[in-house]
């Protein structure tokens, strides 16, 4: 069957767009495609930073005819019905449609349309300038002369050249010349900009990605990562070092290269007194280079590795001469930031008020941030106030925590003061990313407790299901307090996420308070705590999420979980609980008793059948009933004295107890007896089984 080679060559495209673009242009073209009436054995997709690549195998060589038969209105409707009959179904008069009878409904008018197949090289050429049109760029622009034009061509980069081309696997291909904006579909591409600019002529997928690779390009992502890591290890080791492994950057520069070329530089081992987060992300985020560290050691070392596109003739010393200049460079700013930061603020006069709001010692570089960002009303949201008001807030809210975590109180108090004083430093000012992680070193190196410079680092953590949980009490009270007032207040403004939305990451807060108290073994009245109930809800959102990704069944966790179950640490207990006592012998026999019990009782409910208010047990009239009684009130009692304990598994066994008594009572005893009284007592005793039941779990919702 034939193949489908696709390429739209272009100025560079940024590296972050590429793998999601090429992505859409397998799509888009595979589903216009399929929409047409085409198939096909399989698609791939391609990207280097100056082109897509779409190879299409085992595509059909035209559309299926197709034969539709579209049904009209009755052969005496009105004249208008008919008029729009004609015009929906395509014909001319309405002696081109057949006349049906329907033994019920009459004669009424069909049209038979039939649609003859298409060739596949037609369909391609009518869709591709609309999916080229319409591409979904974040960004894109236009160009040249015809810019200015109604309707000119927007790319990510100035789109300069189409290749498309069509056939079977061992015969000549063919060209599919569509054109858009003056650039026609051909079979010519070009390969790397230096040192193979003159142009190629190609075929299909396979003499097209052996073309490119003679002219100094891989075109498959994924290999040149391959030959990035690989290279970037090796040289390393021959250096007696160990690459710094980053996998976004390591995406990112493979974006950058169509011919990766692997090289080292080094800088004066002077700067290596910066802390090892700054130096990585300063010659990540200025050059797009990797860091290496001594064998075994944590420690970074002065060499760092880089990734060229040019071969260069003299082993690529330039290339890594010029590198190492700008990293020079931009580490010199970095240490001039490490440095500013351990140093008196030029304004401390202007600062005594808010030092005094907040218990600061100006006499510490730190305590001076802090007061700097209470002083200049550095806004957190527009309606929610400043940061100093937000850390009013967690201070307060850290205080009250501190009780049910047992964290140490002054501490805390401390740690929250803290929390957000290196927002106002110059290294988390160039890098957002480190702020937290510079808070604790400059809290350690200003002699804050550890407990306290800890907690200005993992007040911000779990950051996603894949963080670790903050494991110093206090750093968990202070995580708990930042995450529950970012919450809560925009709760208060109604800044709720809203389907895919989620602009203040409130769903991974969520999450974070979840993880916390689940893994840190934390019972916190979430109610109690932000007196919002729809909130609660959010909560149990998330909960159910993390359950459910250890692999606890949502039809247990919806048994378990009410709507006003605030005790998230409980609810996952008696998940557990539960889990363990529904797959052994006993719970799936007394789950199928419990349900027939249940709903007997909620059938007869729904008819208005009489249920006594209590059972008497006088009205026994068999040993089943009678054991069945004795078998609940000793369950109850011993279910309830261990939920009071929090012993849910103890509970389960006392519930499992009642599997002989309810199994008897079903095969020995007629609920719905003939005498109204003793059938209202009957119900009585099954309303029991589901209020024994009930203590641990709502039966009635597990599957099973």
């Amino acid at each position: 069957m034939p193949n489908l080679l696709l390429e739209l060559r272009s100025e560079e495209i940024p590296a972050r767009m590429q793998r999601k673009a090429a992505g859409d242009l397998k799509k888009l073209v595979t589903d216009a495609l399929v929409e047409a009436g085409l198939s096909y054995e399989g698609a791939r997709e391609y990207w280097t930073p100056r082109r897509l690549a779409l190879d299409i195998h085992g595509l059909t060589a035209r559309s299926a005819d197709v034969r539709e038969e579209r049904k009209g209105p009755r052969t005496d409707a009105n004249e208008k019905a008919i008029e729009g009959f004609l015009r929906g179904a395509g014909l001319s008069s309405i002696s081109e449609a057949q006349v049906v009878n329907d033994p019920k409904k009459g004669d009424f008018y069909v049209a038979v349309i039939s649609k003859p197949g298409r060739a596949t090289e037609e369909i391609v050429a009518e869709v591709m300038p609309g999916i080229i049109r319409d591409f979904p760029w974040p960004k894109s622009m236009r160009w040249g002369k015809a810019s200015s034009a109604p309707g000119a061509l927007r790319w990510v980069r100035p789109l300069q050249s189409i290749v498309c081309t069509f056939g079977p696997e061992h015969e000549e291909t063919t060209v599919i010349p569509f054109e858009i904006d003056g650039i026609t579909a051909s079979n010519i591409t070009y390969g790397h900009r230096f040192h193979a600019p003159e142009a190629i002529m190609v075929r299909r997928f396979d003499d097209y990605a052996a073309s490119l690779e003679r002219a100094k390009v891989i075109l498959d992502a994924e290999r040149r990562k391959d030959i990035i890591l690989h290279d970037a290890r090796d040289i390393a080791f021959a250096n007696g070092l160990e690459l710094v492994e980053d996998e976004g950057l390591l995406e990112e520069v493979s974006g950058l290269v169509e011919w990766p070329q692997v090289l080292m530089g080094s800088f004066e081992e002077d700067y290596l007194s910066i802390p090892s987060e700054i130096i990585r992300l300063t010659i990540k985020t200025n050059q797009k280079c990797f860091v290496t560290r001594k064998q075994g050691e944590d420690t970074l070392s002065n060499r760092f590795i880089l990734v060229s596109n040019i071969e260069a003739s003299d082993g690529g010393k330039e290339i890594v001469h010029g590198n190492g200049k700008v990293v020079r460079a931009r580490l010199s700013d970095a240490l001039h930031f490490w440095k500013r930061d351990q140093g008196n603020l030029p304004d401390l006069e202007t600062l005594a008020a808010s030092a005094a709001k907040f218990g600061l010692d100006l006499q510490k570089p730190l305590d001076q941030r802090m007061a700097k960002l209470d002083a200049l009303d550095v806004t957190f949201h527009a309606k929610l106030g400043t940061q100093g008001a937000r850390v009013a807030r967690i201070r307060a809210l850290a205080q009250k925590l501190a009780a049910v975590t047992g964290a140490d109180a002054a501490l805390t108090d401390r740690a929250a003061v803290l929390a957000k004083a290196d927002l106002r430093t110059e290294a988390v000012g160039e890098f957002p990313e480190l702020q937290g992680l510079m808070g604790r070193k400059y809290a350690a190196l200003q002699g804050e407790n550890a407990s306290v410079a800890a907690a200005i680092e993992d007040h911000y953590k779990p950051q996603g299901p894949s963080d670790r949980v903050p494991e110093d009490k206090v750093a968990i009270t202070l995580a708990l307090a930042d995450k529950l007032d970012t919450l809560t207040g925009f709760w208060a403004i109604d800044e709720k996420p809203t389907g895919s939305k989620d602009p203040f990451a409130l769903r991974r807060a969520a999450l974070g308070v979840v993880r916390i108290l689940l893994e840190r073994g934390i019972r916190l009245p979430l109610l109690a705590t932000t007196r919002d109930g729809d909130l609660l809800s959010f909560f149990h959102d998330r909960l159910k999420v993390y359950l459910r990704d250890q692999g606890a069944r949502h039809d247990l966790i919806d048994a378990v979980l009410t709507p006003e179950a605030d005790d998230l640490l409980m609810v996952a207990r008696r998940v557990e609980a539960l889990t363990a006592f529904i797959t052994s012998e006993d719970g799936k026999n007394l789950l199928a008793g419990t349900k027939r019990a249940t709903q007997l009782l909620a059938a007869e409910e729904k008819k208005g059948t009489v249920i006594a208010d209590g059972v008497s047990p006088a009205l026994f009239k068999l040993d089943a009933e009678k054991e069945l009684f004795a078998a609940i009130s000793s369950a109850s009692k011993d279910a309830a004295n261990a939920v009071a304990g929090e012993d849910f598994r103890s509970a389960m066994e006392a519930l499992s107890k009642l599997r002989g008594p309810v199994d008897r009572f079903f095969e020995d005893v007629l609920v719905n007896d003939e005498d109204a009284a003793i059938r209202a007592n009957r119900l009585a005793l099954l309303r029991l089984i589901r209020e024994a039941t009930g203590t641990v779990a709502d039966f009635s919702k597990i599957s099973g």
